[in-house]
């Protein structure tokens, strides 16, 4: 096991893996082990893949008690959905003069098709728009949308009218709760992966945890990567300068820092890429959107 992290996180992981990797607690499980699980597994264990077989095993396979910290650790609060909506409503406004979103979605839509991937991983799928305008696409004959927010993902499972009527055929679509920064055995067959503006939304320090799972763990054939073009910025009458687009953006790239992030993990993971912009081409500040299409 390795990774950079702080102790208290480590220990914390600890605190509860040793006992599930035992699956034996030599003492009385009651209510208050749910709070202690909840309170050591801040963080990172509602967003865990095998976030069931830890709470269970921890739990003593007590159901009643497995029932309910689940459902404590369902993610997103009422107001933490409306703020996000409300954020993201937010970017929209800013990018409405020129149809951003549209033209972000269609550009990773043909670079797909371009490809040759029939099986197509959707990395902080949201609502599922991407996955929507997939479905239309004969060349998508297997969709996967992974993203850390059950909200959202229910949003997505009515957006794509998943088990109703008129909705796409059974094995077709699958939509998974869990998180970019842990290795996932459950979209590894994927042949192309795609983070449509998702890393500007992480940490930085967290950025290395996730390229290792995809182009280190996973290492589909091709990795589809937009973010914004923070050179682009000065462009956006109403965005104050120095402000990011998002206010849950945690960095925003110009195109030298994209471009040399790009071949870093090239370099790193031994893929190729190729950078383009999305959107209104200005001479000098470039496009607002920029995408990286990696492939080995």
């Amino acid at each position: 096991m390795r990774g950079i992290n702080r102790l208290s996180a480590l220990l914390n992981h600890l605190y509860v893996l040793i006992p599930v990797m035992d699956d034996a607690k030599h003492y009385w499980v009651g209510d208050e082990e749910i709070d202690k699980l909840l309170k050591r597994g801040e963080g990172w264990l509602d967003a865990h893949p095998a976030k069931e077989l830890i709470v269970r095993r921890y739990l003593r396979h007590r159901g009643v008690l497995a029932r309910a910290a689940l459902a404590r650790l369902a993610p997103e609060t009422q107001d933490e959905a409306l703020e996000t909506e409300a954020q993201s409503q937010s970017e929209e406004t800013l990018e409405a003069p020129i149809r951003l979103n549209d033209l972000r979605l269609a550009a990773v839509v043909e670079a797909l098709r371009n490809s040759g991937a029939r099986a197509i991983a959707d990395l902080g799928c949201g609502e599922g728009k991407l996955l929507q305008l997939l479905l239309r696409e004969r060349f998508a004959e297997r969709l996967i949308g992974l993203d850390p927010a059950a909200r959202e993902l229910e949003r997505a499972a009515k957006r794509l009218k998943l088990d109703a009527p008129g909705g796409p055929p059974e094995g077709r679509v699958t939509l998974l709760h869990g998180s970019l920064t842990y290795r996932d055995a459950r979209w590894s067959e994927a042949e192309a992966a795609v983070l449509v503006e998702v890393i500007e939304h992480l940490d930085p320090d967290r950025l290395p945890m996730v390229e290792r799972v995809v182009f280190g763990a996973a290492r589909p054939r091709v990795v589809v990567v937009t973010t914004p073009n923070a050179d682009y910025n000065a462009l956006f009458p109403s965005l104050p300068a120095g402000q990011f687009r998002h206010r849950d953006h945690r960095f925003e790239w110009t195109r030298a820092e994209f471009a040399a992030w790009a071949q870093r993990v090239c370099e790193t993971f031994t893929y190729q890429v190729a950078v383009s912009g999305i959107g209104h081409h200005d001479e000098t500040l470039g496009a607002p959107t920029q995408m990286a299409v990696f492939t080995r």
